[in-house]
């Protein structure tokens, strides 16, 4: 289905956003958070649209416009591991805004964030520890140990970095481990489910035939009810009989004496 014109204006204006964001802005810088915000009506438009595209691609339009939204929010942090921080959670896009792009634009524009933010980090770390070096030993040994202080706060920042990297493979890891367990448990309940279904319905279809056959047996009853009720009336029937006419033969027999 070909693009109407409102995709094709929010194309190129979401890959001048990503375009924007890759660069070093400044703070007066203004015009990346009214783009994202037309960004946001021009999507609300477009779903609207009675030619809009699938929901795949919404949804990764989504995805994008969202990812430039809370990357904008980030910025606007106090504190480099707040940045940091937020990073982390934002989820850029997974294809290419335009066709000439080998990696999704947005996958780039995190990966330069999150080095920003690790490197604004790393020199709050370095300024922290060479005003204190600073204070306490004097200017002019701060400024002879300021080599060695760098690598040593570097190297410190590092071992920082790779074991938030290391718990976060950990927990991922953990995750993963749980998201298996919880599949298995779910098959293995279904399982369980599927057997009783196939219990109760076996179950069901012999009580069907359990009350067939006690039905026809009832029928059967009834019938013999029926038979034996009739016998019993005609015996009933030709013992009064007999015993009528043998009351009559014994009055006229022995009449009655004077």
């Amino acid at each position: 289905m070909a693009s109407s014109r409102l995709e094709i204006n929010f194309i190129r204006l979401l890959s001048r956003c990503e375009s924007m964001a890759s660069e070093k802005r400044g703070e007066a810088e203004w015009r990346l958070e009214k783009y994202v915000a037309a960004l946001e009506d021009m999507l609300v438009a477009l779903r609207k649209n009675p030619s809009k595209p699938t929901q795949e691609v919404l949804t990764e339009y989504t995805r994008k416009v969202d990812f430039l939204k809370g990357l904008l929010e980030a910025e606007k942090l106090p504190s480099p591991t707040e940045k940091a921080l937020a990073n982390q959670f934002l989820a850029p896009g997974r294809t290419p805004t335009i066709a000439n792009e080998r990696m999704p634009a947005t996958k780039t524009v995190h990966i330069q964030s999150k080095a920003r933010c690790t490197g604004e980090m790393r020199d709050e770390l370095l300024g922290t520890r060479l005003s204190a070096k600073g204070t306490t030993d004097g200017d002019l040994r701060n400024r002879r140990g300021l080599p060695l202080d760098e690598r040593q706060s570097a190297a410190e920042l590092d071992a920082v970095l790779q074991h938030h990297h290391n718990l976060q493979e950990k927990l991922a890891e953990d995750m993963l481990n749980l998201a298996r367990n919880l599949k298995n448990n779910t098959l293995a309940a279904q399982n369980i489910i599927k057997q009783d279904n196939q219990t109760l319905s076996q179950s069901m279809r012999q009580a069907d035939l359990n009350f067939e056959k006690l039905k026809t047996e009832s029928e059967r009853l009834e019938q013999h009810s029926k038979k034996s009720v009739n016998w019993l009336l005609w015996l009933m029937l030709i013992l009064v009989s007999f015993t009528f006419i043998s009351m009559i033969l014994f009055i006229r027999i022995f009449p009655r004496l004077r």
